[in-house]
């Protein structure tokens, strides 16, 4: 409780720094709340990475993933934005909840040459995967794969920071300063594409895992070497919930919700070897803040009480196509002439057999925001920036 102080001039100072404290506190606990400028930023920009889970507009139904290629075409963007928007959903993103909670705008895909991007950029591409491209090009694994990676993030992140004067190596330049000091560094989930592209071939889930692992391990050294301060990186979610892995995967490969348990127990294996690489960077890194959002505990425990949530339907996909028990044909994804919309995404998990509903992605973002699914939480976080300025 915040105490009434008679003497004002005495106390000023004390004053303005509860007060601080309680708006940070209720940037919190209003995730979703509109970003109005009306509140302290606690930060000034926002650099986004990752895949079709983070993406706000790098890929449209041109350049996207072959299977699912209208993006850009209704309903996609129907239930927020009222229109598409090239996120691959029926409205917002975990990231786009992040701004709101942090009174940002939406980030401005870096595609996008006309927009604004004193707030930040993303660079998330739809498709994208953790390990470089040329891998599965030697493997012969194309077919349906999206030619950026994360390494081609982190190229058009460098071209980024040369436009603005940050030259590589020149970490307490004022261009560079500029650049980090009130930056989030954000990497949405990114990995489980190339486990995907790889199934039914002969590249095993521990060659993707090494791989991928030391990829997204290398990316965030060269983002921490550049001068990040703070930085949230996602873990992979339950892959083994969404339709399509519920579609392929035998009827007896099933876990304790329900869902795929072998895809499932990989997403987990992977997440607790990413979380072990992040203690060796706090080691390397001791001045940064590097926070795990926890995406596979998160989307689990709201799998296991979806109707504290306000889901009703855990595996349908709401846009798609054939029926059955979850309402997804590869050959007629969400958009297609076949397809259809649910008339509530909100109580719908998935969008479109392979991406989430709005109200999920709401769900999740509330739990990495104001729940215990970031280690260590994000309002610790926040209130260092606060005390570093």
């Amino acid at each position: 409780m915040l105490t009434f102080f008679t003497s004002l001039s005495s106390h000023l100072k004390l004053m303005i720094a509860i007060t601080s404290i309680f708006i940070l506190s209720s940037l919190l606990a209003s995730a979703s709340g509109a970003a109005t400028g009306t509140n302290p930023r606690p930060f000034k920009k926002i650099y986004a990475f990752g895949d079709s889970y983070t993406d706000t507009g790098n890929t449209q139904s041109s350049s996207g993933p072959s299977s699912f290629t209208y993006v850009s075409n209704l309903p996609y963007g129907r239930t927020f934005f009222h229109h598409p928007t090239n996120r691959y959903s029926d409205g917002r993103l975990v990231i786009d909840f992040v701004t709101e909670a942090l009174s940002l705008p939406y980030l401005p895909p870096y595609r996008n040459q006309k927009a604004d991007k004193s707030n930040g950029v993303n660079f998330a591409v739809a498709g994208s995967t953790a390990i470089g491209h040329r891998f599965f090009v030697k493997n012969n694994l194309t077919l349906n794969i999206t030619p950026q990676s994360l390494k081609t993030q982190l190229n058009w992140f460098n071209k980024f920071l040369d436009a603005q004067g940050c030259r590589a190596g020149a970490t307490t330049t004022p261009e560079c300063r500029a650049a980090f000091d009130d930056a989030l560094i954000w990497v949405g989930e990114i990995g489980a594409n190339d486990y995907a592209y790889t199934i039914g071939s002969s590249v095993s889930g521990s060659t993707i895992q090494h791989l991928a692992i030391k990829s997204v391990t290398g990316f965030l050294q060269a983002m921490l070497n550049r001068g990040a301060k703070y930085v949230v990186i996602q873990g992979l979610p339950t892959t083994g919930c969404l339709p399509l892995a519920m579609l392929l995967a035998p009827e007896d490969d099933r876990d304790d919700i329900g869902c795929v348990g072998s895809a499932n127990k990989q997403s987990y294996s992977h997440n607790s070897i990413l979380q072990s690489k992040l203690q060796d960077l706090r080691r390397l890194f001791p001045h940064a803040v590097i926070i795990y959002a926890d995406y596979w505990n998160a989307y689990h425990t709201i799998m296991k009480n979806p109707s504290k949530y306000g889901f009703q339907e855990l595996f349908k996909a709401c846009c798609g196509s054939g029926g059955g028990p979850y309402n997804f044909d590869f050959f007629a994804a969400c958009g297609s002439p076949t397809s259809s919309s649910c008339s509530n995404p909100s109580q719908y998990i998935n969008w479109d057999g392979v991406h989430l509903t709005e109200a999920m992605y709401k769900a999740v973002s509330d739990s990495f925001l104001n729940g215990t699914f970031s280690h260590p939480p994000f309002e610790y976080l926040l209130s260092r920036k606060q005390k570093l300025g």
